[in-house]
């Protein structure tokens, strides 16, 4: 993310209001209410797009925080390389919903999870070989591990986008 993106990010005085409430100490939807006084609806939807932004992050305890860390990858990126554009948008997604190598969360628009979803079958599966069950489940244990998605859910996501086919307990690589 670049520092016009990180504006951008910024730009809506909701997602202003809601940020420095968190940076203030609220590190959930109901702390951010009673400190900005939004509605509940408009808080959980800044709260969601600062943090596909990469502003903020989950904290150890369940709650949110600001991620200085990234901000200031964010102002070194910028000041290294300032006539660097923007991000693909694949690059975004990937950054948003992958830490470390592993899934923190599945989107949940449709698009974004496709996105997702290419890269885990192209980095896990091997176009024409053929997997058992407890192969594909193993495998997509590693990238669930640490996150809120499970294994299962990310197998029948996979499945239902066909980028994998089973047939009587046996997987292949479909898609792309």
């Amino acid at each position: 993310m670049t520092a016009h993106a990180l504006a951008g990010a910024l730009a809506d005085e909701r997602r202003r209001a809601v940020f420095a409430a968190i940076v203030l100490g609220a590190r959930d939807v109901p702390a951010v209410v009673a400190r900005t006084g939004l509605p509940a609806r408009d808080a959980a939807v800044a709260l969601r797009r600062l943090t596909d932004a990469g502003v903020l992050a989950d904290d150890n305890d369940g709650g949110l925080r600001v991620d200085g860390e990234r901000l200031r990858e964010f102002a070194r990126a910028d000041a290294a390389s300032p006539a660097v554009p923007a991000a693909n948008p694949r690059e975004a997604i990937l950054r948003t919903f992958l830490r470390d190598g592993a899934l923190t969360r599945l989107p949940a628009q449709r698009g974004r999870r496709r996105v997702l979803l290419e890269h885990i079958t192209e980095r896990t599966f091997e176009p024409g070989r053929r997997y058992p069950e407890r192969e594909v489940d193993d495998a997509l244990r590693r990238w669930c591990e640490g996150g809120e998605a499970d294994h299962v859910t990310l197998r029948r996501y996979l499945i239902d986008d066909m980028l994998l086919t089973r047939e009587q307990g046996v997987y292949w690589r479909t898609g792309p």
